[in-house]
């Protein structure tokens, strides 16, 4: 379709992480960016990313291999659209490709001045694009009851105060894998209005969801999906970025590590008056030398 964005990068070293495969923050940051332009291809304005669906990992890139980014806007609304992203990886000695994921995202078109935006509907050629735009309403119907049911759940266990305790002896304490890191947002990690990119915040927390799950496997976790990412206000450059991760739960040879991101400009900074401009879930695995997937200890809240 006429709203389809392909964008290629090479796996350089520069993108690896310790294991060689490509870190999973260059691979957000790309996935945010060549979505973005999807949507401001159809837009005609400028866009700010809203919200992703849950993204899973399926496949690790290596360095030295391609991948392929091809994003489109499979249906608008009135103000916001969902563009579907999928990225492959490419052998460039074997030409095999394989995917590594399929994402759903959502942005927002930002008026310019006072005016008011009201997308033009998308063009739909193929059968597939027929059929991504008719499911397109019913994961957006899904997206708005997932935000209902998650805010219900808070109300009744901040009611119900039976936390759950662990009495296994060996139970790690969660506090143990809190890290708290500080980003300061510069031009370079926003676009031309100055909004701090969704894939650059993605990216920091990442990194230190990451370093959270690493204090409970003492290996590189290998980041396996990102769940309920949805912004709840912006961000501009000049603000400081304070990233709070610590780990919820150990699922055998998984882990839940929850972030939450705070901003504040300068003044909000004296004041500490943070706004709260989103939380995620990450999911990591971690692998020994062998590639065999670790064991994660039962930790206690």
């Amino acid at each position: 379709s006429s709203m389809a964005v392909c964008m290629c990068q090479a796996v350089l070293p520069a993108h690896a992480g310790p294991r060689g495969e490509l870190g999973a923050g260059p691979l957000l940051r790309w996935m945010d960016a060549a979505a973005c332009l999807a949507a401001e291809k159809h837009a005609g304005v400028s866009c700010v990313t809203a919200s992703m669906d849950d993204i899973q990992f399926e496949e690790a890139a290596r360095v030295g291999q391609i991948i392929a980014i091809r994003t489109k806007v499979n249906r608008a609304f009135k103000t916001s659209m969902e563009v579907g992203i999928k990225v492959t990886v490419q052998d460039v000695l074997t030409n095999a490709e394989k995917i590594v994921s399929v994402a759903y995202a959502t942005y927002v078109a930002k008026p310019v001045g006072a005016g008011q935006v009201e997308l033009k509907p998308v063009q739909l050629l193929s059968a597939e694009d027929h059929l991504e735009h008719s499911l397109a309403i019913e994961r957006r119907r899904i997206r708005l009851g997932y935000v209902q049911v998650f805010q219900k759940l808070m109300q009744e266990s901040n009611k119900e105060g039976d936390f759950y305790t662990c009495e296994e002896q060996d139970a790690v304490s969660t506090e143990q894998t809190h890290v708290q890191s500080t980003e300061l947002v510069l031009p370079p990690h926003a676009n031309h209005h100055g909004n701090a990119f969704g894939g650059q915040i993605m990216a920091w927390m990442q990194t230190v969801a990451s370093i959270s799950a690493s204090r409970l496997c003492r290996s590189h976790p290998i980041l396996k999906s990102v769940n309920m990412f949805k912004f709840w206000g912006p961000s501009f450059v000049g603000d400081r970025l304070i990233f709070n991760a610590i780990v919820n739960n150990t699922f055998h040879n998984s882990v839940e590590v929850g972030v939450r991101v705070e901003a504040y400009n300068c003044e909000e900074w004296i004041k500490d008056q943070p706004r709260h401009i989103n939380s995620a879930f990450l999911i990591f695995n971690a692998v020994n030398d062998k590639g065999e997937l670790l064991t994660f200890p039962r930790v206690k809240p």
